[in-house]
């Protein structure tokens, strides 16, 4: 009989699945998060089970984590999204030693010892070194945050941005480009100044490489460059940076299930909770 463990990852702005068996990832899915958790759990959940050809009764287990962890109804446990992402990326990158996870609204740091998570800071309440720090910018340049990634991989030099407020710094962007500065360097500057701040997270940890990016922030290929050259050497990045979290549920599921096997091989059969909502 194959065991099949899911790992739902519900943040901030993204939702990710990831269904496993007991070697590899059967299925995934990325979304947008909304606004009623336990109805995106389960529509999550139906549509991810579709991609793997599976019923949920043939999960053996289900593990929530990240900012609505507390709102997946059919959830056997919940765990942190600092503890999913040092799994995941473990398993991965079992010579990994340090995590950046930069995602739509916060940025974190974690360090590891041998996979396991031993220090870990996060960015305060601001927007910098976040991807709603690229988006607002992205707006204002009228770009959209693909193409400026683009842009700031190509580009020779930057313009310093001295602003780290997102606020502020779209009103300095806005006056060097009446100064006459080019778009492409004023774009390479950003991702810099975003670079920076994550930096600056990350150095309270004294990160130690090797080093993987994850979450959004992940597939920005000018902002990787920019914290290569932070860093000094070359950071490490999944090939599907923004399912870590989830992937790493899903592998704590397994964990469980191997230490309580008799307790899921004799629950009864599974069904995605019936939820009310309220208009």
């Amino acid at each position: 009989m194959t065991n099949y463990y899911a790992g739902l990852d519900i943040g901030s702005t993204m939702t990710k699945a990831v269904i496993m068996d007991d070697s590899e990832i059967i299925a995934s899915f990325i979304g947008s998060t909304g606004a009623q958790h336990r109805k995106l759990a389960n529509r999550v959940m139906e549509q991810t089970l579709e991609k793997a050809g599976i019923s949920f009764g043939d999960i053996t287990c289900v593990i929530a984590t990240g900012y609505g962890r507390i709102n997946v109804p059919f959830a056997d446990k919940q765990k942190t999204e600092i503890l999913c992402h040092a799994r995941g990326v473990a398993s991965l990158f079992p010579t990994a030693r340090s995590i950046i996870d930069i995602g739509g609204q916060d940025s974190k740091a974690i360090k590891l010892k041998n996979g396991r998570v031993i220090d870990f800071v996060m960015n305060d309440k601001c927007a910098a070194g976040t991807g709603r720090f690229l988006e607002v910018i992205a707006d204002s340049l009228g770009l959209g945050v693909e193409e400026m990634s683009q842009m700031a991989f190509n580009s020779k030099t930057f313009v310093k941005i001295s602003n780290i407020c997102t606020v502020f710094a779209e009103q300095e962007v806005s006056d060097k480009l009446s100064d006459g500065v080019p778009v492409d360097e004023l774009v390479a500057g950003i991702h810099e100044s975003m670079a920076t701040s994550v930096h600056r997270i990350a150095k309270r940890l004294v990160l130690d490489k090797d080093i993987v990016i994850t979450g959004g922030g992940a597939k920005n290929k000018g902002l990787v460059k920019m914290l290569s050259q932070k860093f000094d050497h070359p950071v490490l990045v999944p090939q599907n940076p923004l399912i870590t979290g989830a992937m790493g549920a899903a592998l704590y599921g397994k964990d469980l299930v191997a230490k309580q096997d008799g307790f899921f091989k004799n629950r009864k059969e599974r069904k995605l909770k019936n939820v009310t909502f309220f208009e």
